[in-house]
């Protein structure tokens, strides 16, 4: 029985991390295939805008909606459905220059994508409660996959962008082999009904930590999507750096968010999260002081690459500090999720407000207040949990 239980394990491990990969590249598409999908259907800026924020919108609303469905159906059923709409989207993409049919299938991918970030964070963190490694690992798999999204697509249209195409039916397929993934995985299988006797009920709001990890993650996501939305608008606007260079910097910062969440996976099997957290918040203050005061081209690199490899882990670490209350109540992981993704979704339109009033700089420094006010729960985080 040990033994049979051991392979639904690891089953659902690899699985989970190869799916995971898959939602990076979908992640990655959207803002990548977006200027050659405009080009070729012939969308005005709003337009793109508005398919950019269905894909938003579309992440924040099932990362609620999802785990609510699975309460009601089981979990399997629900990543299904939820999944189906991986390749459909693709398909629809494809086949339509439609405005309302792109405005559905935008939407979809975002059902997609925050479907899967809710089911595979449950799953591993079901498998080891609390622990920071298994955690760190998964969302390294998603960077794999967003790294690799921008390299596979400068392949398929390096000799015309009309090729974008065949970049939308790789990632079709993809959704198709992602489908299938969960069709087989082994989500309701001995390990969990003998381990997990979760309850549906709300006494997750009684929970001290259930605000310290959503404030924690609001904040931090707040940092994240600001830097990563407006850093290349950044460099352009002020003149730090020029066009090709300011693209590369996005690059760069993806490749040392993959390497610090390696590292911080390797390191989580070693060195206690509630040493590990602060250590990260902190180094991600003092990169972000350096980004944002340099003038040089060297030390803007060495900004970006210490900004990115320090923010890599502080959201699967939060993650971790959450497993028991995850564990305790199946909605809990739902709430977090969707209450800590607002942050993602308003600080991009906040620093574009401030910017059109005070000038891009300003705007960038307004991501600094929220990495200062996310170390303070940071510390009120870690403290709580040790007490406890």
């Amino acid at each position: 029985m040990k033994l049979f239980e051991e392979k639904q394990k690891n089953k659902q491990l690899i699985m989970c991390y190869i799916v995971f990969i898959c939602n990076g590249m979908l992640a990655l598409s959207i803002g990548s295939l977006m200027p050659l999908i405009s080009e070729t259907r012939g969308l005005d800026y709003e337009i793109c805008g508005l398919l950019v924020s269905l894909h938003s919108v579309g992440n924040f609303l099932s990362s609620f909606f999802a785990g609510a469905l699975a309460e009601k159906i089981g979990r399997k059923r629900s990543i299904l459905i939820f999944n189906s709409f991986y390749a459909l989207s693709y398909l629809i993409i494809l086949l339509s220059g439609n405005v309302p049919l792109l405005v559905v299938a935008f939407l979809m991918t975002g059902l997609a994508r925050g479907a899967s970030s809710n089911f595979c964070n449950t799953i591993i963190n079901n498998l080891a409660p609390g622990k920071a490694a298994l955690i760190n690992g998964l969302h390294a798999m998603f960077s794999v996959g967003a790294f690799l999204f921008p390299i596979l697509l400068m392949l398929f249209t390096s000799s015309s962008n009309s090729n974008w195409v065949y970049a939308s039916i790789f990632m079709c397929s993809m959704g198709i082999i992602s489908w299938l993934l969960y069709f087989f995985l082994p989500i309701d299988g001995i390990n969990i009904a003998k381990k997990e006797k979760k309850t549906s009920n709300y006494g997750f709001f009684k929970e001290p930590l259930f605000y310290l990890c959503i404030a924690t993650m609001f904040f931090y996501l707040c940092a994240e999507q600001g830097v990563i939305g407006w850093l290349v608008t950044y460099f352009k606007d002020t003149g730090l750096l020029n066009s090709s260079i300011s693209q590369l910097m996005a690059s760069v910062q993806w490749i040392m968010i993959l390497a610090g969440r390696l590292l911080t996976a390797w390191l989580s099997s070693r060195v206690p999260k509630e040493r590990l957290l602060p250590i990260m918040g902190a180094a991600l203050v003092v990169f972000f002081l350096i980004l944002i005061s340099s003038k040089s081209t060297g030390m803007i690199v060495f900004g970006i690459m210490g900004f990115g490899f320090s923010m890599a882990g502080i959201y699967p670490t939060t993650v971790a500090f959450s497993g028991k209350l995850i564990q305790k109540y199946s909605l809990a992981w739902s709430f977090i999720l969707t209450f800590a993704s607002l942050g993602s979704i308003l600080m991009p339109s906040v620093i574009g407000k401030i910017a059109s009033v005070a000038g891009i700089f300003t705007g960038m420094c307004s991501v600094g207040v929220v990495i200062a006010i996310d170390m303070v729960f940071i510390l009120l985080l870690v403290r709580h949990a040790k007490k406890q």
